[in-house]
């Protein structure tokens, strides 16, 4: 079943195609193939709905730029190699260090104005904090991430089954306070799991992790879906209680904790059949933006379309919500969300 996390060969081969006819257009025009992204505020960043630029059929990012006024998307998954090493891929298969794709598709982005960020992890694969041996050398190897295309903002997607290893996490934790270290301003974000406690248990190691290694990142983003969620209360319920939990661990005020507090929606059905609806997501967003949140986004860009029939017969997709709705709707709240933000 082509969920959140599916690999599908035929839209791989042709995002792959678009993306180095771009790419190639670019290089004869004279231009490089991921130029600098143009100045945009931490707000773009924060909103940015996830990408798979490879994978789940995707969109064309400018079409969704024009359609929108989206200027930002969080391009995922950076793993480990499929057959082991220390290395960045995409989707543990495509060397960062040759990549020509990604980089085409990041050059038309940044054509239009707008910029990535890159996600680390995710819930399939293998990840650079179980592959590396030390965070020093787990953050070498998301640096060469950084600077192959100039990123301003990077995403530690912290899930199963990595966050259940406490060196991985150690080591994924300690190389984001590097990087932090290295690249003044680079914009930061922890994801991981959501439950109706706000973050289960592995997701409350990581915290201490963090708070032991004295790191604070723009965000700590929980993912309020496939869990036994029904709709927007149930989420709003779990963002109070990790509200409690983040100010528990740091000693934040309320409205400290907030304001480094973020969530990752899913659109329409998710992978266990829960239904977030456009209604889910308005309400989400009014709480978000009462609160004076960090961060909201979804998953995902890939899922922003209607299926064909438009339940999709009541299966979960990776390229379509099975919910009706409009071309981008669910895009449309994190662009409301950036703009009451800026």
């Amino acid at each position: 079943m082509p969920t959140r996390h599916a690999r599908t060969l035929g839209a791989l081969t042709a995002a792959v195609c678009l993306a180095l006819t771009a790419a190639g257009t670019a290089r004869a025009a004279g231009h490089p193939t991921a130029p600098r992204p143009q100045a945009l505020g931490s707000n773009w960043y924060a909103a940015a709905p996830y990408l798979m630029p490879l994978d789940n059929d995707p969109p064309d990012a400018a079409a969704v730029m024009d359609a929108t006024g989206l200027k930002a998307f969080q391009l995922a998954f950076v793993l480990a190699p499929n057959g082991g090493g220390c290395t960045p891929t995409w989707d543990g298969t495509g060397p960062v260090e040759s990549d020509t794709a990604v980089a085409g598709v990041i050059s038309a982005i940044r054509a239009k104005g707008g910029d990535v960020s890159a996600s680390i992890g995710g819930y399939g694969g293998t990840k650079l904090g179980q592959a590396c041996a030390t965070p020093e050398a787990t953050a070498a190897a998301y640096q060469k991430v950084i600077d192959k295309y100039g990123l301003k903002a990077l995403d530690f997607d912290l899930e199963e089954p990595e966050y259940e290893n406490t060196a991985a996490i150690h080591n994924e934790i300690g190389a984001a306070k590097i990087l932090q270290q290295k690249n003044p301003g680079l914009y930061l974000s922890i994801t991981t799991a959501g439950t109706a406690d706000g973050t289960g248990w592995f997701g409350k190691q990581m915290l201490n992790e963090a708070e032991s290694q004295s790191f604070t990142p723009d965000n700590f983003s929980i993912m309020p879906f496939d869990g036994g969620f029904d709709g927007a209360d149930s989420q709003t319920a779990a963002l109070t209680k990790f509200n409690g939990l983040l100010r528990s661990t740091f000693g934040w005020d309320e409205a400290t904790a907030y304001a480094h507090e973020g969530i990752s929606q899913m659109n329409g059905r998710s992978d266990t059949g829960e239904y977030f609806t456009q209604a889910d997501f308005q309400k989400v967003l009014d709480f978000a933006t009462a609160h004076h949140m960090a961060r909201l986004t979804n998953w995902s860009v890939n899922r922003d379309r209607q299926c064909t029939p438009p339940d999709n017969n009541g299966r979960t997709s990776g390229t379509c919500s099975s919910v009706p709705q409009g071309a981008y709707d669910f895009t449309a709240y994190s662009v409301t969300f950036a703009r009451a933000t800026g």
